[in-house]
């Protein structure tokens, strides 16, 4: 019993001895490339339906647009700016319905069948 509980203290101290919370070289590229994948999400967005009217009704700012549901009847973004939520914009896919919402007391400012 006593070899078996020092067997189990040994190999608890040396996976913890293994895993280390200093990041190393592997990681550091995965975080700068996360940094850069700002850049291509515009043409990433930019192929859907609603997004040429999205940026007509709020303007060309450097938005983040964070997708929040994508399923067979309808899309909804939360965008923002500065780190700040600014509009919600809901896409019905059926009837081809846009609907964008300012968040900040706005109201609805767009709310319209698309082409």
């Amino acid at each position: 019993m006593y070899k078996s509980i020092m067997a189990f203290a040994a190999s608890a101290a040396m996976l913890t001895a293994c895993n280390s919370d200093l990041p190393n070289e592997k990681e550091k590229p995965k975080q700068e490339q996360k940094e850069t994948e700002t850049s291509p999400e515009k043409n990433k967005w930019s192929s859907l339906p609603e997004y040429d009217e999205i940026i007509e009704q709020i303007g060309k700012e450097d938005y983040t647009f964070n997708k929040e549901t994508d399923n067979d009847d309808k899309r909804v973004f939360l965008i923002n700016l500065n780190g700040e939520k600014q509009y919600k914009t809901v896409y019905i896919k059926k009837t081809k319905r846009l609907k964008i919402i300012k968040i900040n007391g706005g109201g609805d400012i767009y709310d319209e069948i698309i082409n």
